[in-house]
């Protein structure tokens, strides 16, 4: 059976090693990137600081040493190659294209220079070449960030770190010297609803009482407020609290730059300077109320203030691109799915051969450990809709690259990664860090037409 994964982010490497390792079937697994760099977010998205979770990628170096697995880098899903010509020379199609859309606050003036998507700053900090050249303006003093996720917490976190913690990371080189010039001394986390409602993890919460000159301030009536009963004790949300209410009850250090954490807090407008670029955001007081189904809602009080700030990061979620001729659940933002199997959007009837795994599955949700279990679900998935399915004689293995290059796409394997990954070590080691990213496609390749 030969497999075609669109998409090289940790669920897709999970479902290729699931596929690899039955036993009841001969595997091969093509897996495609628009990009010449393999693991998705573990590449792009997981903050510079934390190199622990980036090791995870030696599990998937040994999922492309399998001789049955493929890397095609450089390959863009709608222009190079499109669902048709899947169809025509794999079985079975995965999705495994993550959610690279942002959702957006829908609030007058989000628009405006300076209000910009937190998938943007990540992005421009991680070296993705979509944002290698986004205009990222650390002129000002003061930062809102809206969200309480993980994303939010990064966004953060980078925003405060001192030169000397992120030039030890592989923090992208254009991002660490503007950083270096940076005038951004307060950092303002809002959540709609209280802290107990968050959805960043208590690990990274607790990163930020950690940093070499920025301290957490938080107010206490803030955590308090809302008829809402406290978490389960050790909890996610109980563990959480417990970190805020630590961080609320220390004494000044005398850090120059503060991470101010507020919650039960709603933008409800981009405020606009003299000059056309953010100056504040309005904000509207939330109380938390419980529903009769034991749910709580944020509902607003009427009550506004004005937060006086220079720059502001929308990280409130992501969604699934659309993909020509992919069916799209329109009120989810993901592939439409039951449990990994591709449905028609409208009926639910379900598209022969075809899955998705990963957030496109989901939305963004779990951990990257997470993915590990779900994509094997839908492997089973896979290997039962096949039982019974009378065989279907497929061109030869090597003629989807022949198209490719028949296109004018020059397909990246993954020695061809390997031989990047070794550059990038190399630069990396004059400042002391894991690597020194290139972040620029064209570079990319023309790098490796030098070597070979």
């Amino acid at each position: 059976m030969r497999v075609a994964i669109i998409g090289s982010g940790p669920a897709g490497f999970y479902a290729a090693e699931a596929l690899l390792r039955r036993t009841d079937a001969a595997v091969e697994v093509d897996m495609f990137d628009r990009l010449p760099t393999p693991y998705g977010l573990v590449r792009g998205g997981v903050a510079p600081d934390h190199q622990n979770i980036k090791a995870v990628t030696r599990v998937y170096e040994r999922t492309a040493a399998r001789s049955a697995f493929r890397f095609l880098g450089n390959v863009r899903l709608g222009s190079d190659i499109t669902v048709e010509d899947l169809r025509l020379h794999y079985h079975q199609i995965v999705y495994a294209v993550g959610n690279e859309a942002d959702r957006r606050l829908g609030i007058p003036g989000e628009g405006m220079p300076r209000c910009t998507p937190a998938s943007v700053f990540f992005g421009w900090y991680n070296g993705h070449p979509d944002y290698r050249d986004a205009k990222i303006d650390l002129s000002v003093s003061r930062v809102a960030v809206v969200g309480n996720g993980n994303v939010a917490i990064d966004a953060a976190r980078i925003l405060l770190r001192t030169p000397a913690e992120l030039e030890k990371t592989d923090i992208a080189a254009h991002a660490l010297e503007a950083l270096r010039d940076s005038k951004v001394r307060e950092v303002f986390v809002l959540g709609r609803r209280g802290p107990a409602q968050a959805s960043f993890t208590s690990a990274e919460l607790k990163e930020l009482g950690e940093m070499a000159d920025a301290e957490p301030v938080v107010e206490l009536d803030e955590i308090a407020a809302g008829a809402v009963p406290e978490p389960v004790q050790d909890s996610p949300q109980d563990k959480n609290l417990k970190v805020l209410r630590s961080f609320a009850a220390r004494l000044p250090e005398g850090k120059t730059r503060k991470l101010h954490m507020r919650f039960l807090l709603a933008p409800t407008e981009v405020l606009a300077g003299a000059d056309g670029n953010v100056a504040g955001l309005r904000l509207e007081k939330n109380r938390l109320e419980m529903r009769p189904d034991g749910s709580i809602a944020a509902r607003g009080t009427g009550v506004f203030e004005t937060l006086q700030v220079g720059m502001v990061l929308p990280a409130i979620g992501f969604s699934a691109e659309r993909i020509a001729g992919v069916p799209y659940d329109e009120k989810a933002h993901v592939i439409a799915n039951e449990d990994g199997r591709v449905v028609d959007a409208a009926s639910r009837a379900v598209v022969a051969n075809e899955y998705v795994v990963g957030w496109a599955r989901t939305g963004p949700q779990g951990l990257i450990g997470s993915h590990k279990a779900a994509s094997a679900r839908v492997v089973e998935h896979m290997m039962a809709d096949g039982i019974g399915l009378p065989a279907r004689i497929l061109p030869e293995r090597q003629a989807i690259i022949d198209l490719l290059r028949g296109r004018g796409v020059q397909p990246v394997s993954f020695d061809d990664w390997k031989q990047l990954d070794r550059i990038e070590v190399a630069r990396g080691e004059w400042r002391g860090a894991p690597r020194d990213k290139l972040v620029d496609v064209a570079t990319m390749l023309a790098t490796l037409d030098r070597h070979e």
